[in-house]
């Protein structure tokens, strides 16, 4: 199914992460021909086209790398696959047009609604690597806001529970242990399965049959990262988190947030048996729900959420510091 740009901006809106967003309105684009092959696609330029910083650019272009939709080059940066001889254009200038939404960058609550979803990502995925201070000064200085919109950020971090302030006013995240993600995995169980069949009524058929054709040609395909991330999005967010229920919502995401954002830090553990097992546990789900069949989705999903806590776990236990090309300077880490 075409991701069209409205659709994109619909889903910055409903918060998703920034790199995901910059990740589809660039497929969208590259798919559809409206940047030609060849042009050279670097982080600094997107960075600069769509007001953000490196880190959700360069986590886009990771994910698009591997899906074969950019590759190197003898220079800086990536083109866009097709065998044309590179050239260097601003990306605005080449035929990228951004979702309306995202060109309101100038009010503070814009700004700030924004900045958030890059934040909490990134938050998110340090944790499984140690203990983290986060640095209220460093954060507003990185993104260019003030105290006040840095200040605010924080604060809806804690209330999803990202971070703690210790008794010296200063905020920590992390880390992730394993007992902790047995925690988060027992309230998914518990909850995802519910909010799955509250969310029927509202779920598309024609859209379940695209999750599940994208989980049956990956089964068939490449098992990158990126498809892998997608797939997991496809059916713990955008199909469990339909659910009419915001409370119910919000304490799912809350235990989501630090498991969904380190797949991409699982990058190195891939396991072909694992990923197979995995692929037929959505299948189970998908075709149960477009079936009609509430109660055998609800149980295929909490099979697969129990099931996945022990290999979870395993790769959490492999994960060394955080990679150097993850770091931000307004995280610093302060032990393993």
């Amino acid at each position: 199914m075409t991701t069209t740009a409205a659709e994109t901006a619909e889903r910055a809106d409903g918060e998703l992460p920034l790199y995901e967003v910059i990740y589809r309105v660039l497929r969208q684009h590259v798919a559809g021909g409206q940047l030609p092959p060849g042009l050279v696609v670097g982080e600094a330029a997107v960075a600069r086209a769509f007001g953000s910083s490196r880190v959700p650019a360069a986590a886009a272009l990771r994910r698009l790398q591997a899906e074969g939709l950019l590759e190197p080059f003898d220079g800086r940066g990536l083109v866009i696959a097709g065998g044309a001889a590179p050239m260097r254009l601003d990306l605005v200038e080449a035929g990228l047009v951004l979702p309306e939404e995202m060109g309101q960058s100038g009010a503070p609550r814009s700004r700030r609604a924004r900045i958030y979803p890059e934040v909490e990502h990134i938050v998110a995925a340090s944790m499984a690597h140690g203990r983290f201070l986060l640095n209220e000064s460093m954060l507003a200085e990185h993104y260019g806001v003030s105290r006040t919109v840095a200040h605010e950020i924080i604060a809806r971090l804690d209330r999803a529970g990202l971070i703690m302030q210790d008794r010296n006013q200063r905020w920590y995240a992390g880390p992730l242990t394993p007992e902790l993600m047995g925690e988060h995995f027992e309230i998914r169980w518990l909850m995802e399965p519910l909010a799955l069949a509250q969310a029927m009524p509202a779920l598309d058929r024609r859209d379940l049959v695209a999750k599940r054709d994208r989980v049956a040609s990956t089964q068939a395909g490449r098992r990158t990262p990126a498809r892998m991330e997608r797939l997991e999005h496809d059916l713990h967010v955008d199909t469990v988190l339909r659910c009419p229920n915001g409370q119910l919502r919000d304490a799912i995401h809350r235990s989501q947030l630090p498991l969904i954002a380190i797949h991409d830090t699982f990058r190195l553990f891939l396991d072909d048996a694992e990923i197979e097992t995995m692929l037929g546990e959505h299948l189970a789900v998908y075709d149960r729900l477009i079936a009609g069949d509430a109660t055998g989705a609800m149980q295929a999903l909490d099979a697969h959420l129990r099931r996945s806590l022990a290999p979870n776990v395993a790769r959490l236990r492999q994960l060394g510091p955080l990679p150097a090309d993850r770091r931000v300077p307004f995280l610093v880490e302060v032990q393993r």
